[in-house]
């Protein structure tokens, strides 16, 4: 007799288990605190900043080694990452050989110039977009550690996810903008190289300061301090004479990144979720009617959309959640997506439902992506379904299912525990995350019943959250 075990009994399993035990003890998590100032030279989409990180070794190891990620590294001509999309046999429209022909004062970079730990300078080496740190003290079991870093950069000509002039106008699309800290697990250093696919950090808090021309708005991750100060974008005090360069002052607390965007001809709308529901901000270029239409329609359904996210899939818990053009396509990050906007409605309406659903699944319950990227993909594809076929009174879990049989009838699925960087094909790695991961739980809840499920879900929100 031969027996199959299919993906869908082992998550059959795993939610089995989660509903009856809390988090493993040996999940212990990492935790970062970061202040950073920084400054833009719009002209030059150049930076320079200072960073002062305190972490704190939660695990049991003593750490002799730290590393960080140098994302923007990845935006050179002969990069893995442009090497790889000018061999792989179906690569991202958006990137092709784009990376290959960019010019100097177009390509990515981010330069460490000093690094120190508690005061003693450190030595450190750079392989591609990864920085190696020999530390001068062994870091301690339930310890903390302090780095002072002065570093530099310059954005790349939008290419992927971040850069400067996307498709649409929007001048500044910074997501993995400065040198971040690897995360450290049970399994040891993830210190993957950046090829432009998935991200795994640890969990801290996060104070930045971003200098710039006073003619930008900018959209960012977290809570702005210093609205009344700036006079715009978040308030609506007036300044008559303004400063040749605004200081935006974000905090964000219990998050694992920070994203920002920036733009002259940003509008701003804010909504209040109803109850004691956080603020949604919307940032976004009126450049016709149709568009403006789109997204103060937009605004009132994800108004509609967040008491059914919390009721199925657990509590948001910040006070504000930002949606801002820009980017490439649909980006999640914590408190905040960037999306391009010039879309039909129901377009506009399933990425910015799908990238809000992340806040769930990776910004809470932070699976490692690059090994499980079915349980941040599928789950958000299935979980966005649901609150999309909620607001359009209509079951839309079923999509998923084309284009996962075409893939199987080519004979190129790969297995889901590939890991994200190592797919042979795009098209592989994309409809097994995305649909198989979703098609898992579908007939899961086929299975169970959808009240289990709900509950199921739920109880791996409580479980998990803030747990990588």
């Amino acid at each position: 007799m031969k027996i199959v075990i299919t993906t869908t009994f082992i998550l059959m399993i795993s939610l089995g288990i989660v509903i009856n035990i809390s988090a493993q003890p040996d999940r212990w998590q990492q935790h970062v605190d970061y202040k950073m100032e920084v400054d833009v030279d719009a002209k030059k989409h150049q930076t320079s900043g200072t960073q002062v990180l305190v972490y704190t070794n939660n695990s049991p190891d003593t750490l002799k080694k730290v590393f960080y990620h140098l994302y923007f590294n990845a935006f050179q001509p002969n990069s893995m990452m442009d090497v790889r999309s000018r061999t792989i046999k179906d690569p991202d429209r958006r990137v092709r050989d784009r990376i290959f022909n960019l010019k100097e004062d177009e390509i990515g970079y981010q330069k460490v110039l000093s690094l120190k730990q508690n005061g003693t300078a450190l030595d450190y080496k750079v392989e591609g977009t990864v920085l190696e740190v020999a530390l001068a003290e062994p870091i301690l079991p339930n310890s903390s550690v302090n780095f002072q870093m002065k570093f530099e950069g310059q954005v790349p000509l939008q290419i992927r996810r971040s850069g400067w002039m996307n498709s649409e106008g929007i001048e500044f699309s910074m997501s993995q903008w400065f040198p971040k800290i690897a995360e450290y697990d049970y399994k040891g250093w993830h210190a993957h190289p950046y090829i432009g696919r998935e991200f795994y950090s640890p969990w801290g808090n996060y104070d930045v300061k971003i200098t710039m021309d006073s003619k930008y708005i900018i959209a960012g991750t977290g809570v702005l301090q210093n609205a009344n100060e700036i006079g715009y974008g978040y308030a609506d005090v007036k300044i008559k004479k303004r400063p040749k360069k605004h200081t935006w002052h974000f905090t964000a607390e219990n998050v694992h990144d920070f994203v920002w965007a920036a733009d002259p001809d940003y509008v701003h709308d804010v909504i209040t979720i109803d109850g004691n529901g956080p603020d949604i901000h919307f940032f976004y270029q009126p450049e016709t009617e149709d568009l403006v239409a789109n997204w103060k329609k937009l605004q009132q359904d994800i108004k509609r959309a967040y008491p059914f996210m919390e009721k199925n899939f657990g509590e948001y818990p910040y006070s504000t959640y930002t949606v801002a053009q820009g980017g490439d396509g649909g980006m999640e990050y914590p408190m905040a997506t960037l999306i391009t906007g010039r879309r039909r409605y129901g377009s506009l309406l399933g990425v910015t439902i799908h990238e809000m659903m992340h806040t769930w699944y990776q910004m809470l319950l932070a699976t490692n992506e690059s090994y499980y990227s079915w349980m941040d993909e599928g789950f958000t594809n299935y979980s966005s379904a649901l609150t999309t076929g909620f607001l359009n009174d209509q079951d839309e879990t079923l999509g998923p299912y084309t284009g996962y049989y075409i893939l199987v009838k080519s004979g190129n699925e790969e297995p889901l525990s590939t890991h994200a960087d190592h797919f042979v094909t795009n098209r592989a790695y994309s409809i097994g995350s995305y649909g198989k991961g979703a098609i898992s739980l579908h007939q899961l809840g086929y299975i169970i019943g959808q009240d289990v499920m709900r509950k199921g879900l739920l109880s791996y929100y409580k479980a998990w959250k803030f747990k990588h």
